[in-house]
């Protein structure tokens, strides 16, 4: 398993260029919402720690993982962010519809990402149990919202 071998909490500050007048927007998934809230703050006070201005980093909330490209096109139109994050997590169940929904909401960023010039990173856990998810949302992998927070500035400044 690759997240067994990198914290996913990991960076090095000195190697992101100053982030002080991006734009950013977080869209979150209220599904399983005590995985994405912690998600959501390891990015936010990620981008804070950067240099992200507070009043530039506007957040959505949409029901579930499915609905993360819409939120993520709304915030795009809406507040023309220089990057998005997209915080969802999709825990195995029963039935195949696990799979519907992550196969639709990896194509729905990835055709955001394809679709205009702001780029949507994928922050959206897939995991077979809750522990395996509380793992890397704070837990002993680190944090996933971290990385996709240094993910949007580099992908943001990218030139």
């Amino acid at each position: 398993m690759a997240t067994a071998l990198k914290n996913l909490s990991d960076y090095n500050s000195g190697e992101l260029e100053d982030a002080s007048s991006l734009r950013i927007g977080i869209v979150v998934s209220q599904w399983n919402e005590e995985i994405t809230s912690a998600l959501y703050q390891g990015a936010y006070q990620t981008l804070v720690n950067e240099g992200v201005k507070e009043d530039n980093i506007h957040t959505y909330q949409v029901p579930g993982s499915f609905e993360l490209a819409h939120g993520s096109k709304k915030m795009i139109h809406k507040h023309a962010p220089d990057a998005v994050i997209a915080i969802g997590s999709v825990i195995q169940g029963e039935t195949k519809h696990f799979d519907f929904v992550c196969q639709a909401t990896a194509q729905g960023i990835m055709d955001l990402n394809t679709q205009t010039d702001v780029p949507v990173i994928f922050c959206v856990l897939t995991d077979n149990t809750l522990q395996q998810a509380k793992d890397r949302s704070g837990g002993k992998h680190g944090n996933k919202g971290v990385e996709a927070a240094v993910a949007a500035i580099k992908m943001a400044q990218l030139s």
